[in-house]
């Protein structure tokens, strides 16, 4: 992954992070901003790859080699930060995260790992062609599912 891709991904979760309303920010601890932020840029990504895979728009190899280098360099973010205790659906406004969370913070952690090795694996196939691309999407989203179906609450 090249500097300028990392310092565009980490440039807008920062901006992610400081854009929501004054409102907003004085109702919402710092940590889910931040973490709410990181999964917006991460959703923005897997939506240009997903768009992409299902033919909703075409496949451009430099497109989607940006978005995988970007699942990449967000996958780098340490996580400590982002999962204070007392910032779950339960204690706060404005967050799915489940307490779930915080019984079993290791295993939250280990499935954030894979996601990184899922998204290291799609930014090696993302650039060569549409069907390596899709094949290596897969994964992506396995482990966003992974997540998602234990702790993280529905809409």
């Amino acid at each position: 992954m090249s500097y300028r891709t990392t310092l565009i991904a980490l440039s807008a979760l920062g901006a992610l992070c400081i854009g929501p309303s004054p409102a907003l920010a004085q109702d919402t601890p710092a940590a889910v901003q931040a973490r709410k932020g990181q999964f917006q840029i991460m959703a923005l990504n897997i939506g240009v790859l997903g768009n992409m895979a299902r033919g909703t728009t075409d496949y451009d190899a430099a497109q989607a080699s940006t978005a995988a280098a970007n699942l990449v360099a967000i996958s780098m973010l340490d996580q400590s930060f982002h999962w204070p205790e007392g910032t779950d659906n339960m204690t706060i406004d404005g967050t799915r995260a489940e307490p779930a969370i915080w019984e079993n913070l290791p295993d939250v952690i280990t499935k954030w790992q894979a996601f990184g090795a899922a998204a290291t694996g799609l930014s090696a196939e993302a650039g060569n062609g549409l069907d390596a691309m899709r094949a290596a999407l897969g994964p992506v989203g396995g482990t966003c599912s992974a997540c998602h179906d234990v702790y993280r609450a529905p809409q």
